[in-house]
């Protein structure tokens, strides 16, 4: 494979990569790395999946990949994990990636997963993470957490460590490529300006866009109708379908299409698959897409409808997260461990 056809598989469907000329010459050595790190906080959902999915594209690109199940980060973001939960949530957080991984068409013993207290903890690790809280101001740190870290009129330490951390893991994990979500861009922006002064070079960083919920503006954790989990059943998704924000002809905020886009014709593509709109005949027949340009152009065009794409959309999407629901489903006793107070006994 070439160095352009392994640059489009690792840029692609991407919110920005800083910079592209830097990516092209990493991916022009011999096994670059690449790494994402996830606290263990609370449920993985859809939004998880679009993000995961890139990793299958980086494997497609011969890139090492290492995922970061960051237990201390999720307890340091205003103890958003317990410490006595810390190692269910990682194990469950293990296994949902794994799924997702494989319902993406990757292997994921591809994969290595590391938890950050197998090195957060090292005495090199604390001595490097020292000399950076004495170089870094309060407000730098702040100002790269600030899309991250859970903030108040009462910031706790641990938000002002998280990024600091964050940037040290890079290095740790040898990492030439940092992916994430493009609300990380402030903390990798701080890893490109300080790992220098560190013994390791700026990484190249791929940043996944964050996907709009489907009660329309930003996905919300808390709101269950805003995503859709990765344990939800065929007619619960089919329900928050069909209640979706999708608005006809409309693209922004509409979180319909960006699923379609990012996670469902990417993994279609995968299988050799096409995407399926069942319409009576008296609407026109049955719609058969290819790629996610030509739906979005009918629907921009009011050649398709939102009643008609909704339920092709739920299909679609239950039967991309059937693999990954099957894996938690035959594993609840990783729910019930992870969060107690929703799937615990009574």
């Amino acid at each position: 494979m070439d160095i352009s056809e392994r640059t489009r598989l690792a840029s692609r469907y991407t919110e920005e990569v800083v910079t592209e000329e830097e990516l092209g010459e990493c991916l022009a050595e011999e096994s670059p790395t690449a790494y994402i790190g996830y606290a263990p906080t609370g449920e993985m959902h859809i939004g998880h999946f679009t993000t995961m999915r890139k990793l299958a594209d980086f494997l497609a690109a011969d890139i090492d990949v290492t995922v970061l199940i960051a237990d201390l980060h999720a307890h340091l973001d205003d103890e958003k994990s317990p410490v006595e939960l810390l190692d269910a949530r990682s194990a469950y957080y293990e296994t949902a990636i794994e799924g997702m991984i494989e319902a993406a068409g990757a292997d994921p013993e591809e994969i290595t997963f590391v938890r950050g207290r197998e090195f957060q903890l090292d005495s090199e690790y604390t001595f490097e993470l020292y000399r950076m809280a004495a170089e870094t101001t309060l407000s730098r740190a702040q100002r790269a957490a600030s899309e991250v870290v859970r903030e108040s009129e009462s910031p706790k330490l641990g938000g002002l460590l998280y990024p600091l951390m964050q940037a040290l893991d890079v290095r740790a994990l040898e990492a030439d490529i940092a992916y994430g979500g493009i609300d990380q861009r402030g903390i990798y922006m701080l890893a490109r300006e300080i790992l220098e002064d560190h013994d390791w070079h700026a990484p190249v960083c791929v940043f996944a866009p964050l996907l709009s919920g489907l009660s329309g503006g930003k996905m919300s954790a808390s709101e269950a109708g805003s995503k859709v989990n990765l344990t939800d059943s065929p007619a619960e998704i089919e329900t928050k379908l069909e209640g979706a924000y999708c608005p006809m002809g409309e693209r922004e905020d509409n979180g319909v299409l960006e699923y379609l886009e990012y996670l469902v014709f990417p993994i279609l593509d995968e299988r050799g698959e096409d995407f399926v709109v069942e319409r009576p005949e008296e609407y026109g027949g049955d719609l058969t897409y290819e790629t996610y340009d030509e739906l979005e152009a009918d629907f921009l065009d009011e050649e398709l409808h939102p009643a008609d794409l909704k339920p092709a959309a739920a299909a679609a999407i239950s039967a991309v997260i059937d693999p990954v629901r099957e894996r938690l489903h035959d594993n609840p006793e990783l729910l019930a461990a992870a969060y107690p107070d929703s799937y615990g006994d009574d």
